[in-house]
């Protein structure tokens, strides 16, 4: 049985994979003030409830785009599993190369897109992740990748025009019924929810016009919401992440 975490810098997404399927999942806050021991006890609390300990686990892997959390967190996993965790980056076996200026400097998260979205698709693929920031990940065949977009999310770019303007209020990130606002919060919703989807239908657009032929899957907290909104996706999962992780762990067994 696996325990594979994904530490962003909004949430922590966690799962519980039996061999066969992902049994459980779940998506919480981070937290960069939390410290290991209480992250220990938000774990084992999740994992009571659905019946499970950490010291069941065969395997756990990690990925953090969060430095301050991430020794913490592979030391609290090794002190409660008794074997320290995979911890993701360019420098274990991924099963896909990092042909990218700087491998090292490659986002953990990103590097599991990658490997999850080449393993589904076998082909050039292009994985846009809808989290804090809105990141497009390419894999170009045969299971290289070779670069990235990096954008602000869609719920950083509505916190920020929140916080710079007087009188625009907080509103739901859904989209509007009409391109053609006739009230505030349609028009904001008009602007930030379907300009996000434009410009990620463009992004998308020009990266084919470079790489070529490419299957193109949604993934992250935002992704159930804005990926029905656009026309350039082939797939939609939420959970891709943790399946790239998964991968990854495979291919890194514990000795």
């Amino acid at each position: 049985m696996l325990l594979a975490i994904d530490v962003g810098n909004t949430t922590i997404v966690f799962g519980v994979h039996d061999g066969e399927r992902w049994t459980h999942h779940w998506r919480v806050q981070t937290v960069r003030e939390r410290l290991p021991d209480e992250y220990a006890v938000m774990f084992r609390t999740f994992l009571n409830e659905a019946g499970l300990e950490l010291e069941q686990f065969q395997q756990t892997v990690l990925s953090s785009v969060v430095p301050p959390l991430t020794a913490g967190l592979c030391e609290m996993v090794a002190r409660r599993t008794g074997f320290p965790p995979v911890v993701v980056s360019a420098r274990i076996n991924t099963g896909i190369r990092i042909n990218t200026d700087h491998p090292e400097s490659v986002g953990s998260d990103r590097i599991a897109d990658a490997v999850a979205a080449y393993e589904r698709f076998r082909s050039n693929c292009i994985v846009v992740d809808f989290g804090t920031a809105t990141s497009f990940t390419i894999v170009r065949e045969p299971g290289e990748m070779i670069g990235a977009v990096i954008a602000a999310g869609l719920g950083t770019t509505a916190d920020a025009l929140v916080r710079r303007t007087a009188q625009l209020p907080q509103i739901e990130l859904a989209p509007p019924p009409s391109i053609i606002a006739r009230n505030t919060v349609h028009a904001m919703q008009a602007g930030l929810v379907v300009g996000h989807v434009a410009m990620v239908e463009g992004l998308v657009a020009r990266i084919r016009a470079e790489l070529g032929e490419a299957h193109t899957i949604a993934t992250g907290g935002y992704a159930t919401v804005l990926a029905p909104l656009a026309t350039c996706f082939d797939a939609v999962d939420p959970w891709l992440t943790l399946d790239g992780l998964r991968l990854i762990a495979e291919r890194n067994p514990r000795p």
